[in-house]
């Protein structure tokens, strides 16, 4: 389940009425779709793609989106550190960045206007978006490895624009699983993000 960590005002937000509750303001939503045994997170795209075909739908109606795909991340994807370095820099996108988590996880950082640069670890059952023009950046977790349903708006994809004076370098890009949430507390977050 998604975990969020604002480092620089000390504070971690747990649970998912929480968690909407602040991504809200921000036009960011969260919502966890149950990972039912309909599929298997290894199945090849098109039966994802058929399994989670409702939910899809409802998307696609909701944010305008016209198409989806499923990608997939492992450390033995072919250049992966020049790719994910593409990611790790601050950047905006000209359509919602939408993700549903089938397996692994990644870290979200987001760099409002109208609020603190805040961290929200995703992994598998979670869906998010990063509306357009939000500044962020992406980390993979530990064992480097994420597949997600993508959603959108332009059949042809997305590219990232890079802003002029990133902070992401700022941030540690540390995933906070069990083990790390029990190892802090909401005064060391700061320093382990």
């Amino acid at each position: 389940m998604a975990v969020v960590l604002v480092p620089d005002e000390n504070r971690r937000i747990e649970g998912s009425e929480a968690i909407g509750a602040f991504l809200k303001p921000f036009g960011i939503w969260h919502e966890r779709w149950q990972l039912e045994e309909r599929v298997s997170p290894d199945a090849p795209a098109d039966a994802i793609l058929e399994a989670y075909k409702p939910e899809i739908d409802r998307l696609k109606a909701q944010g305008g989106y016209v198409t989806a795909d499923v990608m997939q991340v492992t450390p033995e994807t072919p250049n992966l550190d020049a790719m994910m370095e593409k990611f790790k820099s601050e950047h905006t996108h000209a359509e919602d960045e939408v993700r549903f988590i089938l397996k692994g996880a990644g870290l979200f950082h987001i760099h409002p206007d109208n609020g603190p640069v805040f961290a929200i670890q995703v992994e598998a059952g979670d869906l998010i978006n990063v509306p357009l023009g939000i500044k962020h950046w992406f980390n993979l977790c530990g064992d480097k490895t994420i597949r997600a349903i993508r959603l959108f708006q332009n059949p042809a994809g997305w590219t990232p624009v890079y802003v002029p004076e990133p902070v992401s370098g700022k941030y540690q890009p540390l995933c906070f699983g069990p083990a790390y949430m029990a190892s802090t507390t909401p005064s060391d977050a700061r320093l382990k993000i």
